[in-house]
């Protein structure tokens, strides 16, 4: 089941999401200060593609340069990333179908806005100590 949402979840929105994660990661690269949150907008691109069967969880030892990253994210280029959820989210919750779509898509917000300090790992995972 969770192949047929992903690939489902690919053709709808997960591409175009993706292409504003590589943008975004392409321009925090451009400046040598930002390489850390190109970094993490690469790494959720490739979550954007494939969501499904994976979660997202505090990274351990996070701590204040996280929080301040994550700030500098927020104002830089999270807004938009958010924006960019919200938007394809609500067009994905037009159709029945789409509606597990588009509450997924909902539950990345808050990554989008504050990616920092997180991992995304295997599901089932979140308890061990991967």
């Amino acid at each position: 089941m969770k192949t047929l949402l992903n690939i489902v979840w690919l053709v709808l929105a997960g591409f175009w999401l993706a292409v504003g994660y590589v943008a975004a990661g392409v321009i925090c690269c451009l400046l040598v200060v930002t390489i850390p949150f190109g970094i993490a907008s690469f790494r959720l691109a490739g979550y954007a593609l494939w969501p499904f069967g994976r979660d997202v969880v505090q990274a351990p030892g996070a701590g204040v340069m996280s929080l301040l990253g994550n700030i500098v994210w927020l104002v830089v280029v999270g807004w938009w990333l958010a924006v960019e959820h919200v938007v394809a989210g609500v067009a994905l919750c037009v159709t029945i179908i789409g509606i597990p779509l588009g509450i997924a898509c909902f539950k990345m917000v808050p990554l989008a806005l504050m990616p920092l300090g997180r991992q995304i790992v295997p599901t089932g995972t979140v308890g061990s100590a991967w």
